[in-house]
C-alpha cells in the first residue's frame, strides 16, 4: 500500500509539472489547468484511502468548499480577479497554519493523561521532537503572514482600504521588533515543544505572525500590488510546503515546492520589469509621498471627440492597444476585441502591448485578452514593441497610467524613474482613454497625457470603443 500510494504521489507530481508547463501558453494554459486540477484529485483520493479520516466529514469539506468556488467562480467580475487571488493566497495560508498549529495538538496530546491523550498513545503517537516543532513553526509563520497580509492586500485591491501606501515613524523598526520577537518564540518553543513554555510561545508565534502580514503590506502602495500578490502566492506554496513536512506528505511537499518557485521566479520577473528590487518594494513606502515627488506635469491635456479619433484610425495602417486596468474596470475587453478586427479589416496591422506590470495582478491583462478571444499572435510584450513604435500611426491606451509614463525614462525626480515602460509617447499618435484628469492607482500624474503627440478621449473606455466600433460600421 505504501508504494501504492508514492508511485501515485509521483503521478500526481509529474501532472503537476506539466500542467505548469502548459500554463505558459495561452493555447495551451486551459489543458495544463485541467491536467493540475487531476493531479491534485488523484493525491486527494489516494490520501482519503491510505489514512483513517472520516469519509463523510471530507467530502462534505469537499463540496462545501466546491460549490463556494463555484459561486465565487461565477459571481466574481473581472475587475474582481486580483481581489480573488488575494483571497485564494491567504486562505492556503490560513490552511497551513492550521495544519501545523492541529497537528501540533494532536501529537502533543500524546503525553497528556487526558482521554486525548491515551487515544494518541493508543495509536503509537510519539511526543513531538525538534525537527517536527521547527516545522511547524515555519507553517504557522508563512502561513500566518500570508493570511493576513493578503487579506490586506484584498482590502487594498477592492479599495476598502485605500491604495494609498501607509507609514509611520519607525515602521521598520517595529517590523523589525516583531520579526525578532517571532525568532525568538520560535526557538524556545522548538527546542523543547514539551514544554511548560511550549503553548504560550506556540501562541505568540501565532500572534506575531499574524501582526507582521498586515503591518509588512501596509507600507506598500497600489502600484506595486501585482508584486505583492505574486510573492504572497510564492508563500502560500512555501507554507504549504511546511505543512508537507509537518504531516510528512510527501506530494504537499512537491506542490508547495511548485508553488513557491514559480511565484518567486515570477515575482523577480516582475522586480526586474519595474527597474527595482524586491527590498525596495517591499520597504520603500512607494506611493506614500509618490504624488509629492517627481516634477510637476506643466503640459496642456488636449482632449479629442470619438467622431475626430475615428478618422485618424480610419486612415492608420498600424495600431496598437496598450491595456490596462481601467479596460478591466470597463469591461471593454470585447469591443475592443472587435474595433481590432475591424481595423485588421481596414488594412491595419493591430497588436496588443503589454507590460509585464499591467493592471493589478500577474497577467490580468493576458486573462481579459484570452476572455475576449483575442488571437494570441497579437499579443506582444514591451521589448518587442519598443524598437519599432516610432513608426506606430496610434497607440491607443486603455486605462494604462504607470506602465505608459515618460517620467519613467526623462524624469530623474519621479520615483519611477529607469521602469522599463511602453513608450507610446515616440507612436506618431497616443489615444489615452480615461475617465478623468484624475492620477492613476499609484498616485502619479502621466505625462504622456500632455505629450505634444498625444490626445485624450475621456468617457467609459467600453463607450468609447464602442463608439468608434460604430463609427467604422456606419461609413
Amino acid at each position: 500500500m505504501e508504494q501504492f500510494v508514492n508511485l501515485s504521489y509521483i503521478a500526481a507530481s509529474i501532472l503537476f509539472v506539466f500542467g505548469i508547463k502548459m500554463l505558459g501558453n495561452a493555447a495551451t494554459a486551459r489543458k495544463g489547468n485541467l491536467l493540475s486540477s487531476v493531479g491534485m484529485g488523484l493525491a486527494v483520493l489516494v490520501t482519503l484511502v491510505d489514512s483513517d479520516l472520516s469519509y463523510a466529514l471530507i467530502i462534505g469539506a469537499l463540496a462545501a468548499g466546491s460549490i463556494i468556488g463555484f459561486i465565487a467562480a461565477k459571481r466574481v467580475q473581472m475587475t474582481g480577479m486580483p481581489e480573488l487571488v488575494a483571497l485564494f493566497n491567504g486562505f492556503g495560508g490560513l490552511a497551513s497554519l492550521l495544519v501545523g498549529a492541529a497537528e501540533y495538538q494532536r501529537e502533543h496530546a500524546a503525553i497528556n493523561g487526558n482521554l486525548l491523550g491515551k487515544v494518541a498513545e493508543a495509536a503509537g503517537i510519539e511526543s513531538v521532537d525538534t525537527f517536527t516543532a521547527a516545522v511547524i513553526v515555519l507553517a504557522i509563520l508563512i502561513g500566518g503572514i500570508t493570511f493576513t497580509g493578503s487579506m490586506y492586500a484584498w482590502g487594498k485591491l477592492s479599495g476598502k482600504l485605500g491604495g494609498r501606501a501607509l507609514t509611520f515613524p519607525g515602521q521598520k523598526a517595529f517590523n523589525a521588533l516583531l520579526a525578532l520577537g517571532i525568532i525568538t518564540t520560535g526557538v524556545i518553543f522548538a527546542i523543547d515543544p514539551t514544554g511548560s513554555l511550549a503553548y504560550p510561545m506556540l501562541i505568540a508565534v501565532i500572534v506575531l505572525s499574524l501582526l507582521l502580514g498586515i503591518f509588512a503590506v501596509m507600507p506598500i502602495g497600489g502600484g506595486d500590488m501585482p508584486v505583492v500578490i505574486s510573492l504572497l502566492n510564492s508563500c502560500s506554496g512555501l507554507a504549504a510546503c511546511a505543512a508537507g513536512f509537518v504531516i510528512q506528505n510527501n506530494v504537499l511537499i512537491v506542490a508547495g515546492c511548485l508553488v513557491g518557485a514559480s511565484g518567486l521566479i515570477l515575482t523577480v520577473i516582475m522586480c526586474k520589469a519595474m527597474n527595482r528590487t524586491l527590498v525596495n518594494v517591499l520597504f520603500s513606502g512607494f506611493g506614500a509621498t509618490a504624488q509629492a515627488s517627481g516634477a510637476a506635469s506643466t503640459g496642456e491635456l488636449k482632449p479629442i471627440s470619438v467622431d475626430d479619433a475615428y478618422y485618424i484610425l480610419e486612415a492608420a495602417k498600424n495600431v496598437i492597444f496598450i491595456p490596462g486596468y481601467g479596460m478591466a474596470v470597463a469591461q471593454a475587453q470585447h469591443a475592443v476585441k472587435e474595433l481590432g478586427s475591424i481595423l485588421e479589416e481596414n488594412g491595419c496591422e493591430v497588436r496588443f502591448a503589454i507590460h509585464p506590470v499591467a493592471g493589478r495582478m500577474p497577467g490580468h491583462m493576458n486573462v481579459l485578452l484570452a476572455e475576449a478571444d483575442v488571437p494570441y499572435e497579437q499579443l506582444v510584450e514591451m521589448d518587442d514593441v519598443n524598437p519599432t513604435i516610432e513608426m506606430v500611426d496610434v497607440a491607443i491606451v486603455i486605462g494604462a497610467n504607470d506602465v505608459v509614463n515618460p517620467a519613467a525614462a526623462d524624469d530623474p525626480s519621479s520615483p519611477i524613474y529607469g521602469m522599463p515602460i511602453i513608450q507610446a509617447h515616440k507612436a506618431k499618435t497616443a489615444f489615452c482613454l480615461k475617465r478623468g484628469k484624475g492620477a492613476g492607482f499609484s498616485g502619479l500624474e502621466n505625462a504622456l497625457f500632455t505629450a505634444p503627440n498625444s490626445r485624450m478621449i475621456y468617457g467609459d473606455a467600453k463607450a468609447t470603443v464602442t463608439g468608434l466600433v460604430a463609427q467604422f460600421k456606419d461609413a
